[in-house]
């Protein structure tokens, strides 16, 4: 589903990301752990095509970021860590604005937006103007607007902050189902235990290089995660 090959970017002197190759294949939920600064933000926004680079190759289901970046996106969904939202926009206005960019029908957004409103708890809320929702509310709906096409690969950058406990659940959940169903999520996260219980592999970068990459049993072996995050990070 995604294959980053030898990818690079560099800031200046600084190699952002420096040679690395991940392969997510349908199916997985595939965490990405690091410190801050470590490359997870600018790989995923490579990924994305929101970020040019220097070096390497990214393809989503097959196809070439660099050279087919419209036939890619619309295949993915992105959630980064602060969602910018249009505040002058309701919500029910935003969602019906995505749902205009990727061509979903009059039928299949009002059951999506239904379902997925509902689940989070936002449907109340949906002829609210942006500007006024928390945080929380603006995370809930950058979610939901990110589900509306089914797209077949999820990036998310830290999805979880900001989420109050029943959101989150609900969001591991929608996860787990959207790769039973075929689909495959990359995402970032610095809540160590989730990535544990959530994930099938993990991959944690320092300083743009790709230091471990596996399953999370070859990962952590019998420690937890935090324990061999914590160890390679020193």
């Amino acid at each position: 589903m995604l294959r980053i090959e030898n990818l690079t970017k560099t800031y200046g002197d600084k190699k952002a990301v420096d040679n690395l190759s991940l392969h997510i294949r349908p199916g997985e939920i595939y965490g990405f752990i690091g410190h801050n600064g470590a490359g997870k933000t600018t790989t995923l926004k490579s990924v994305t095509g929101i970020l040019k680079f220097d070096e390497g190759e990214i393809y989503i289901d097959n196809t070439s970021i660099k050279k087919d970046p419209i036939s890619c996106k619309k295949k993915i969904a992105y959630i980064p860590d602060n969602p910018d939202l249009y505040d002058f926009m309701t919500g029910i206005g935003y969602l019906n604005f995505i749902a205009d960019i990727f061509g979903v029908s009059a039928e299949d957004r009002q059951k999506k937006i239904r379902q997925y409103a509902d689940d989070f708890g936002l449907t109340s809320d949906l002829a609210q103007p942006i500007s006024a929702y928390s945080h929380g509310m603006k995370q809930k709906l950058a979610v939901i607007s990110a589900l509306i096409h089914d797209p077949k690969l999820i990036i998310m950058d830290e999805p979880f902050v900001g989420l109050d406990p029943k959101a989150s659940h609900t969001l591991k959940e929608i996860m787990r189902d959207i790769c039973n169903r075929g689909g495959a999520i990359f995402f970032s996260t610095h809540v160590l235990e989730v990535a544990e219980k959530l994930c099938d592999k993990v991959a944690i970068i320092k300083g743009g290089q790709l230091i471990k990459s596996g399953t999370m049993e070859d990962v952590k072996g019998d420690d937890s995660l935090e324990s061999v995050f914590l160890e390679l990070e020193d």
